[in-house]
């Protein structure tokens, strides 16, 4: 248990680009960040978590299926009971998949709607079960595009995204008067990295006009979420580059 009992930020979907870019700065903060991507992950994970602390913040990981209920439960119960109360949680699991829909099957429908929204449901939830009596926490999801554009190919990830924004718009009308904020991020663009480098040929070159969303840019913008006053509380934010057409 840490000594001091400091505020705990946990990541949900915390990989090599964006999850893992905001696990750091909100460590910058000050905040022990509780990180979680699936077992199969854990490796990549933890050393996530040894750069974290590295650079002088707490951090821990945790290999979790986050569409398990009651995986779920017991992980945030861990995280309050161990390292500390938790100030603001962050579904950040993506599960972008392209499938014309003549050739998207139940199976991959199913999968995809589990990972992007019920274990943003289901995490939300557990979050908000210790965050609402205390009277304070933040809950930020991250959004893409496909959350309020559904896109020929994108029928399931769509689907899971649309719904998360909505599950999203619920609960910061319920939680927003009891003290906890929420908020969703459309992250409208190209994120860099190695996935996207490999994509685009000219990827380096887009980087270098700013044209890619950066992580570490994105991530400020989750930390400000987090330090807004509740007399001026954003809801949704979009995040693009200055050259993307929307």
């Amino acid at each position: 248990m840490s000594e001091a009992r400091r505020g705990v930020c946990v990541v949900i979907g915390a990989g090599e680009g964006l999850g893992g870019a905001i696990a750091r700065a909100f460590a910058r903060e000050g905040l022990a960040v509780c990180v979680t991507r699936r077992p199969r992950h854990t490796e990549a994970l933890e050393a996530l978590a040894q750069r974290i602390r590295a650079e002088g913040g707490e951090a821990h990981a945790f290999g979790l299926d986050a569409r398990n209920e009651a995986d779920v439960a017991a992980f945030i119960a861990t995280v309050e009971q161990s390292f500390g109360p938790i100030e603001v949680l962050v579904f950040n699991i993506g599960a972008n998949v392209r499938f014309s829909v003549l050739e998207t099957t139940t199976q991959v429908y199913s999968k995809v709607w589990e990972m992007a929204c019920l274990a943003g449901f289901l995490t939300s939830r557990e979050a908000a079960r210790v965050m609402a009596p205390r009277g304070r926490g933040a809950i930020l999801f991250t959004g893409a595009t496909a959350s309020v554009r559904g896109g020929a190919g994108f029928s399931a990830f769509a689907g899971a995204k649309h719904g998360l924004r909505a599950l999203a718009q619920s609960l910061a009308r319920e939680l927003g008067p009891k003290g906890v904020h929420v908020a969703h991020v459309v992250i409208d663009g190209a994120i860099d990295g190695e996935f996207i480098r490999g994509l685009m040929p000219d990827a380096a070159e887009k980087l270098k006009r700013e044209e890619i969303l950066v992580p570490d840019e994105i991530a400020r913008n989750y930390v400000w979420l987090y330090r807004q006053k509740r007399s001026a509380w954003t809801f949704e934010m979009d995040l693009r580059p200055w050259a993307e057409t929307w």
